[in-house]
């Protein structure tokens, strides 16, 4: 049964403003110092905010000033721990996961107050991004509490690394791709289709670090929804722009939708309703035009199968067939003809003859990925 009551906020000080939370046996422990959290706030006793999302916490970093007492402290069993520490005119809230990301959001008397103690508390906090093959990419997916992104730094290579790895009908379209600068933007669509296996995911993070210093990419874990959510659209297409150097230029976004066959194809009308539609004015309707923004579309289906509207000449800044490499080229590639195929073989079927394992054949239909 709930009871309503009046958690006292562990201070001194008198709030301004009444401040009563409902508690009953469905809250828990990290709820309760929530709750407490925002009390100074909402009564007015701390009128001032700031908030930091911290990636790759090192293990040691303290995540708090010098001073201060710890009030609430809560462990959960996935990992997670949550802490409520006090100070004079502050309070600050620690919320550390598992994957070693954090957030910390500290109320104050004062503005200056509040951004000191939040400096204090993260500066060195997180381990520096790994420079050598490695790109900052985003991550867009829907929660609980609505939209959610999250950077992580991803292992890419630049394209002359891996540029060996596609045939040379695709790897021609794909030098010109992965040269273009904002002043080459002409269509808003990247499609690469292809079978599983040939190597579109890479291709997507060689893109990214290829494109870094003028574009952001970001990846949406759940496109499905995302064009059957018009918040949840607006959220991630006019978006996130990451912490820069200091420079203010607005910088270009790509999303990145993988495996998205039934939004693209002949029937997606019937199939998805409006997300055909939504998608469409992203790349070149009003919303796109007020944003912007490249879509990047990876599908198994072959091109003569997607919607008409989608493959018009004007929309798509490329339209890339990522196939397997022939004869001649998967055999270069592995050093040895045995294990290739007449047809040649794909990016995965390559790596796994090279370590000695087999793949199994998989039919056209099939679209379960075999990412690379």
């Amino acid at each position: 049964m709930s009871v309503l009551k009046e958690v006292p906020f562990p201070s001194p000080d008198s709030p301004d403003l009444p401040m009563r939370i409902w508690i009953d046996d469905a809250d828990s422990a990290v709820d309760v110092i929530d709750a407490l959290a925002l009390s100074p706030f909402a009564t007015g006793v701390q009128p001032w905010s700031r908030q930091a999302d911290l990636e790759r916490v090192r293990p040691d970093a303290a995540l708090a000033p010098a001073t201060g007492r710890v009030v609430r402290s809560a462990h959960v069993d996935d990992g997670s721990e949550s802490r409520l520490i006090c100070g004079d005119g502050w309070t600050l809230r620690v919320v550390r996961h598992r994957n070693r990301t954090a957030t910390v959001s500290v109320t104050a008397v004062s503005e200056e107050l509040a951004r000191s103690v939040l400096k204090e508390s993260t500066d060195g906090a997180e381990e520096p991004t790994p420079d050598t093959d490695h790109v900052e990419m985003g991550f867009w997916w829907h929660g609980t509490h609505g939209s959610v992104r999250s950077g992580k730094p991803i292992t890419a290579q630049p394209w002359r690394q891996i540029s060996g790895n596609y045939s040379a009908r695709a790897r021609r379209s794909l030098d010109s791709l992965m040269a273009i600068t904002p002043d080459d933007v002409n269509g808003r669509l990247i499609l690469l289709h292809g079978p599983p296996g040939t190597g579109k995911t890479t291709l997507l993070r060689s893109l990214a670090k290829q494109w870094q210093s003028w574009c952001q990419v970001d990846c949406v874990l759940d496109p499905e929804r995302l064009f059957n959510d018009p918040g949840y659209l607006m959220e991630v297409a006019v978006g996130h722009d990451c912490d820069g150097d200091g420079d203010d230029r607005q910088r270009w976004r790509l999303l990145v939708l993988e495996d998205c066959d039934e939004l693209i194809s002949a029937a997606a009308k019937a199939q998805t309703g409006q997300g055909l539609s939504r998608l469409l004015n992203l790349t070149d309707g009003l919303l796109g035009q007020g944003r912007d923004v490249l879509v990047a579309i990876t599908t198994n289906e072959d091109l003569a199968r997607l919607h008409p509207a989608v493959v018009r000449p004007g929309r798509c800044l490329a339209q890339v067939e990522v196939g397997p490499l022939t004869h001649e080229e998967a055999v270069r590639w592995l050093g040895a003809a045995e294990g290739v195929g007449p047809g040649g073989a794909t990016l995965a079927e390559l790596y796994a003859a090279r370590s000695g394992r087999a793949v199994p054949a998989t039919s056209a239909d099939e679209s379960t990925g075999l990412y690379l």
